[in-house]
């Protein structure tokens, strides 16, 4: 008796503590300053969310997100091995509650993505026709772009479609449709979703090479008469190593094409690669490895200080140029939710968001809110 008092003692300790984190929370974001309220006037701010903040299951991170962000995009639920996990067979469930859940609080969707070479459904893995991955193409991009036509703001069309060298990453789409698919995609996308904008997205296309390729890809859209609205600029930077000037370049050569500028995964992790470089390829990883993981118990807050400065210096540089870039979402509300701590190397503490674990402002949120100041 005296034991199973203890537990219940113990269990309702556990509870308390809880409650009390939560109402600590829930009395922070009361007086916590709002991104969105902050850049109202400049560009929307949004953040990448995953099935529970979907589905509105912890209020702690459903209100941050109602306060601090004004636009969001699917991490995972829009990808094609999940809406279309075999062939003809959708799965708009978790989308819907998406799409109702951005309506009832005046949120934004960028829908992400119609067409990418990775997260593909296992079926078409064994297409060797390339009348079967044409049909599968059009099926799919208008089937899933007409059902969301007016009720997403914007689509990521197509994503990660160009190797570092500026080159056509040799994807199963580039094997059997050919070169021109992208055209192709955004013009499916443009018959079957007018009343949404029209993106492409990739990482490092700030950098020269990559950054040529993306000019051409746009220019190659437009020149055949189709819609392209805007390019989006992933932004997985680590904080001690952000090309500022090669930012900026992009920020002025995409927007001359008459197009908008995004940074649409943005990130600063505090840990590096074993590559020492800002690729952001999902199918580069690595092995574990503890001296790469220097930060498992806490960030040290000289770390914390740099990333805030790098933070700032970013954002001051969005804002010069606030009248073309029109949207800058963060890949993640906090850092437990960070993909970073998974990649490439599994179980690392990384830290690359405005919000601690605990859904605390950091010292880079108070740092980007000044650039306003």
């Amino acid at each position: 008796m005296i034991r199973q008092l203890s537990i219940i003692q113990t269990v309702f300790s556990i509870l308390l503590m809880a409650l009390m984190l939560n109402i600590q929370t829930a009395s922070a974001q009361n007086t916590t300053p709002s991104l969105k309220e902050t850049f109202k006037d400049d560009f929307f701010i949004g953040t990448a969310i995953n099935a529970q903040q979907i589905q509105e299951k912890d209020s702690v991170v459903d209100n941050i997100i109602k306060q601090q962000f004004n636009a969001v995009t699917p991490e995972n639920c829009m990808k094609a091995e999940i809406i279309e996990p075999s062939w003809n067979n959708f799965n708009f469930d978790l989308t819907d509650k998406l799409v109702a859940f951005a309506s009832n609080n005046n949120i934004k969707v960028n829908a992400h993505n119609l067409i990418w070479h990775s997260q593909l459904p296992a079926f078409m893995y064994h297409m060797q026709s390339a009348d079967s991955v044409k049909q599968y193409f059009e099926h799919h991009i208008t089937t899933v772009a007409s059902r969301y036509d007016g009720k997403v703001y914007s689509w990521d069309v197509v994503n990660e479609a160009l190797n570092e060298d500026g080159t056509l990453r040799n994807s199963i789409f580039l094997q059997k449709l050919g070169d021109n698919y992208i055209v192709d995609a955004f013009r499916l996308a443009q018959k079957a979703s007018p009343h949404s904008k029209l993106y492409y997205n990739d990482y490092n296309i700030e950098q020269p090479a990559k950054r040529a390729g993306a000019i051409a890809l746009i220019k190659k859209i437009q020149t055949a008469g189709v819609r392209i609205d805007g390019v989006g600029i992933q932004g997985h930077w680590r904080y001690d190593n952000v090309p500022m000037l090669d930012i900026e370049k992009s920020i002025k050569e995409f927007s001359a094409l008459g197009i908008e500028v995004m940074f649409t995964e943005l990130d600063l992790g505090v840990l590096k690669n074993p590559w020492d470089n800002n690729t952001a390829d999902v199918s580069a990883t690595s092995k574990a490895d503890s001296t790469m993981n220097p930060y498992k118990n806490g960030l040290p807050d000289s770390v914390a200080q740099k990333q805030a400065k790098a933070y700032a210096d970013l954002f001051a540089l969005f804002l010069k140029y606030k009248n073309v870039v029109s949207r800058i979402t963060f890949w993640g509300v906090n850092d437990g939710e960070s993909w970073l701590n998974g990649w490439p190397i599994p179980g690392r503490t990384n830290y690359p968001l405005l919000f601690d674990r605990n859904f605390q402002p950091k010292p880079a949120f108070y740092s980007v809110i000044a650039t306003k100041q």
